[in-house]
């Protein structure tokens, strides 16, 4: 690996290509915001919280999801996503990135590693210190390696707002009655 490459990989041990500087930002957005935009392929862009933690020297995201926490469709091993990251001083997108899903497995060393991060991070849990077994029970935890160059950063924005359409449902507004 080259000294520009980041030491983050894959599930599979294949290397991420983000230029040391690019990883760098990624790595400290990730740290200061605890919110970002998951983009799975087909799907919506779902906002998720999520720490950031080096498990075997190589810097990830982890999220949980499922099993009464917060809804992220779609995720599964070996998948490629698109993660866009706020600022957490300005509130706007700061960098997006290509990330390799994989999930963590309970009775793994990685599980071990990360769990106790996201159980101190996660506010409000309704069942306290048994959050973590209910985890390995009834949701799953995945990890997103940066993977490939960054999308979009600082000089490099794309020129849409990155808003998403409005989905049609048949929810309505109630009008005002005249009298």
């Amino acid at each position: 690996m080259t000294p520009l490459q980041s030491s983050a990989s894959s599930a599979s041990g294949a290397a991420a290509t983000l230029p040391l500087p690019d990883f760098a930002l990624v790595e400290e957005a990730c740290k200061k915001s605890s919110l970002l935009w998951i983009a799975v392929p087909g799907l919506r862009d779902r906002a998720a919280w999520h720490v950031w933690q080096e498990h075997d020297g190589h810097g990830a995201v982890y999220l949980v999801t499922g099993g009464g926490e917060q809804n992220v469709p779609g995720l599964s091993d070996g998948q490629l996503v698109r993660v866009t990251v706020r600022s957490k001083d300005k509130g706007g997108r700061l960098a997006t990135w290509s990330g390799l899903v994989g999930r963590v497995r309970p009775d793994t060393d990685e599980w071990a590693e990360v769990v106790p991060t996201l159980h101190a991070k996660r506010l409000n849990a309704r069942d306290g210190e048994a959050q973590p077994e209910r985890w390995a029970a009834q949701s799953a935890i995945f990890r997103i390696a940066p993977q490939g160059p960054l999308l979009e950063g600082p000089g490099r924005y794309n020129r849409t707002s990155g808003a998403a359409a409005v989905q049609s449902s048949a929810g309505t507004t109630v009008s005002r009655r005249v009298r």
